[in-house]
């Protein structure tokens, strides 16, 4: 990225309008009359303006809010730890946002020293250690309000899908959510997301109406359809850069129950299982999602029995259609193979993590996948040669997702979603701690290559690696770079 020096600081916050709206947290109640709150930081930012040697760190903590740690600093460790626990987080400094003004703040301070602004709600994406950034943890910019005739929620960048899953489902409605809803709701979306309503309603990205954002140059706008279309356009599907999102207004859709659950087969059983899976799948309506996994289970007494402690193949199925149309369809899946556990039922979408009962505990991993434009036996036999049982794969959790249907349809409002031409998405799972750990990246690296000849950009969030641009078109590739020289000439947000 570009540094600005101390004096190439002031000189933006001179030539921002209203001094890039930083203000002082007893500003949102005191005055702004001389002698008020609102005066003293409008009179610490001209003294910021005035002298060059001032500094930096001192400003941001008076336009602050939110807590503002150093390395040494109690509780530093905790404000930037995330779900992720493979890296161990070490920026230089952490904001804790409460407002978008602490985050307008954060920005102006990275531009001052020369770091990098990364942002973090509940964690789930930590690739690296942060480290010599400046971190902004988004987990205080909560709030979720519905707007029931609109059918949309306007959520916090720090809400997960869980408060907006509670908060729709009163109104008959839900969001467009993956397979976990411990996750964040805004992070998620920026990245694309799919989930089990995505092959009848598109992509989580498209359903976002706008957002309200700090960009990389200090200013806090609000980019929709209309205004700043262009950040609208970059920002969904984007995943990172160009900004740090506040706040968001998104799309909720019609649905109140499903037939979920998966069916459980032994790992001796995978091959017939995956290529019966791979015959069935593209045979399902749109209000139809299903994904296959092979699946390394741990001891636990919270398994059940026939589960724990072994490797299993898991067929995931939900339908929010006619109940009877979902048992017709799912009824071929318990005649593949001998059925260890089954546990497809009626069930509120509320409790859609059922479907995929993902982990909810921490964990040291690493994963990555890939997008497949078909699916034939060869594909199949490769795959499973290089992850499945007895391949040696160290591997927790390998899983192929039938796409299509709205995934692949261009949405009303265009964004810079990648996988729309994917008819599956293969995604991989390892555990880097312990005596395997080395090995897990390595073979993540074979199962994508295994299925090289059929492969193609998928899921932005499923890929690994951060915002790889690597799988954007040339057109794409042009344009959000056209869109971060606008929005973030300096190159401060990662």
């Amino acid at each position: 990225m570009t540094h600005l020096s101390r004096a190439g600081l002031l000189r933006l916050v001179a030539a921002a309008p209203l001094a890039l709206g930083l203000t002082a947290p007893a500003a949102r109640t005191a005055s702004a009359a001389p002698g008020g709150a609102g005066a003293d930081a409008e009179r610490a930012v001209a003294e910021a303006r005035r002298a060059s040697g001032a500094d930096p760190l001192g400003l941001l903590r008076r336009c602050v809010a939110g807590p503002v740690l150093l390395p040494t600093d109690a509780e530093y460790a905790t404000e930037a730890a995330g779900f992720e626990v493979a890296h161990t987080p070490a920026p230089r400094l952490v904001v804790g946002a409460t407002r978008a003004e602490d985050v307008r703040a954060a920005v102006v301070y990275a531009l001052a020293v020369g770091a990098e602004v990364r942002v973090q709600a509940t964690g789930h994406g930590l690739e690296d250690d942060l480290r010599d950034t400046v971190l902004v943890t988004t987990r205080r910019l909560g709030g979720v309000s519905v707007d029931p005739k609109a059918r949309t929620a306007t959520i916090g960048a720090g809400v997960r899908w869980r408060e907006v899953l509670d908060a729709a489902a009163p109104h008959g409605l839900a969001p467009l959510l993956g397979s976990a809803s411990a996750v964040g709701a805004v992070g998620y979306s920026l990245g694309g997301g799919t989930g089990l309503l995505s092959r009848q309603h598109g992509w989580a990205a498209d359903a976002v109406r706008s957002l309200d954002v700090v960009t990389g140059d200090g200013r806090l706008r609000t980019a929709d359809a209309k205004r700043d279309a262009e950040l609208h356009w970059a920002l969904r599907g984007g995943k990172s850069g160009l900004g740090v999102v506040t706040r968001a207004v998104v799309d909720l859709v019609p649905v109140t129950r499903m037939r979920g659950g998966a069916v459980f087969f032994a790992a001796a059983d995978a091959a017939a299982v995956l290529h019966a899976w791979r015959r069935w799948a593209p045979t399902l309506p749109r209000e139809a999602a299903t994904s296959v996994a092979l699946l390394a289970l741990p001891p636990s007494l919270q398994l059940p029995p026939p589960l724990s402690g072994k490797q299993v193949v898991s067929v995931r199925f939900s339908h929010t259609g006619d109940p009877a149309a979902a048992d017709a369809l799912v009824a071929p899946v318990r005649t593949w193979a001998p059925v260890l556990l089954d546990s497809v039922q009626e069930l509120p979408f509320t409790a859609s993590d059922a479907v995929h009962t993902d982990p909810t505990d921490p964990a040291p991993t690493v994963n990555g996948g890939t997008g497949l434009r078909e699916l034939p036996a060869a594909a199949v036999d490769a795959l499973l040669a290089a992850a499945g049982p007895g391949s040696g794969s160290p591997l927790v959790a390998v899983e192929l997702r039938l796409m299509g249907g709205a995934l692949s349809e261009a949405p009303e409002v265009p964004d810079a979603v990648i996988g729309r031409g994917a008819a599956y998405s293969l995604w991989g799972l390892g555990i880097v701690a312990g005596p395997a750990g080395a090995q897990a990246r390595p073979a993540l690296d074979r199962m994508v290559a295994s299925v090289g000849r059929w492969a193609c950009p998928g899921p932005l969030n499923l890929a690994g690696g951060g915002r790889r641009d690597d799988l954007r078109t040339p057109e794409q590739r042009k344009r959000l770079e056209k869109a971060r020289r606008r929005f973030d000439p300096a190159g401060v947000i990662g």
